[in-house]
């Protein structure tokens, strides 16, 4: 079992509704409030149709303050950070040396030689704390701030009742103001392709928004939603989980070392136009045009998802995996992200997925998202 060193104030509240605590990223999160598909499904559906209330406070929180601060963080991704003024954010990819994928984040420029970056389960921070040594920075690593995600069609009108010019901030923009009584930070950004808001608050004040919103939001349709609905809401709306997506997880059948490229990945848009100087720049874009495979979508037929891990086969040969599945009511699609040989991901390649209990279920590759393909949702204005 891993060891939990890191801890929300919020878990009292998973508890007190079913959830078990279980590790990610070091953090105690509930990843279910319990087991069952209709669990699972009215949880989906909360934030498809109305809203959801999620804890995902086990994302690192890194402050960067310092004359250094954007050099370093220039340095450690793939943005130009130049180009990110104050109070605006940008989704950032982290490569290593070999120009390898280790971890995405997303960079806040919250005033003049003040940063803060948010990281998933990679090596970015240690990243970050290297190139750091030596420079005119301060990095903080910072587990008192908690991260809210209010997701959904409806979270603007909740959170409208409340934040005089919610309705204004920009998608990736920032926004300091008062919820509750209590000083927040809104970001608008989430993980579920839908138009969503991620609440930073400190410690002390997590509990009483968490339960002021659920409280005043219940009316509304508004419920805490487990850790695990992200897997469903991120297949549809093309939004990568390392390593679940990576190799990593899905190790190359001929022995070569795990690490993929971020043109395997589709992540490529995530490099500022033009940018070298990042760590890996050069062997980056020297593995344009190299990949050993392609995340590409798959839209299967019938209602029965594919498993974490499907096979993926074509003439009866295994070609790759479907890293995640998911059948959607509201959306009418049953579908899927997968790792397959690059000739694969184009629309319209008749392939099988085959399930772990031996089922086989005919599927076609489409182009992802699956859901909101012009994404105009969740960047929404009004």
């Amino acid at each position: 079992m891993a060891i939990i060193w890191r801890h929300s104030v919020i878990g009292p509240r998973h508890a007190a509704i079913g959830g078990q605590l279980e590790d990610w990223n070091g953090m105690g999160t509930a990843w279910f409030y319990d087991q069952t598909p209709e669990r699972a499904k009215a949880d989906y559906e909360a934030i498809r149709t109305k809203a959801g209330l999620m804890d995902v406070s086990g994302l690192k929180k890194v402050h960067m303050v310092g004359a250094d601060a954007a050099f370093v963080i220039d340095r450690v991704t793939t943005r130009n950070v130049e180009k990110i003024g104050v109070g605006r954010a940008s989704y950032a990819s982290i490569l290593n040396a070999d120009g390898k994928f280790i971890d995405d984040c997303i960079i806040y420029h919250l005033a003049v030689n003040t940063w803060m970056v948010v990281l998933g389960t990679g090596a970015g921070m240690e990243q970050l704390t290297s190139v750091a040594l030596a420079k005119n920075v301060a990095v903080l690593f910072d587990d008192d701030l908690h991260d809210l995600s209010l997701q959904g069609p409806l979270a603007v009108d909740f959170l409208a009742k409340h934040v005089p010019g919610i309705r204004d901030l920009a998608y990736f923009g920032v926004l300091h103001a008062k919820l509750f009584g209590k000083n927040v930070m809104f970001s608008r950004t989430g993980y579920t392709g839908e138009r969503g808001y991620e609440i930073f608050v400190g410690a002390k004040d997590a509990v009483h928004v968490w339960d002021n919103i659920l409280a005043e939001g219940k009316d509304m349709g508004i419920r805490p939603c487990q850790f695990s609905t992200l897997d469903m809401l991120r297949t549809e709306s093309y939004l990568l989980f390392y390593p679940g997506d990576n190799s990593e997880s899905y190790p190359f059948e001929d022995g070569s070392p795990c690490g993929d490229t971020i043109w395997e990945l589709g992540l490529e848009f995530t490099v500022s136009p033009g940018k070298t100087g990042f760590i890996g720049a050069e062997n980056h874009y020297a593995s344009e045009g190299r990949e050993r495979f392609k995340i590409y979508g798959v839209r299967l037929e019938g209602t029965t998802p594919a498993d974490e891990g499907a096979d993926l086969l074509q003439d009866g040969k295994k070609i790759g995996h479907v890293t995640f599945g998911m059948n959607s009511e509201v959306n009418k699609h049953n579908v899927g992200i997968a790792r397959m040989p690059k000739d694969c991901a184009v629309a319209g390649k008749k392939l099988t997925v085959r399930n772990s209990d031996g089922t086989e279920i005919a599927c076609v590759t489409e182009e992802m998202p699956f859901y909101d393909k012009e994404k105009v949702i969740r960047a929404a204005k009004g």
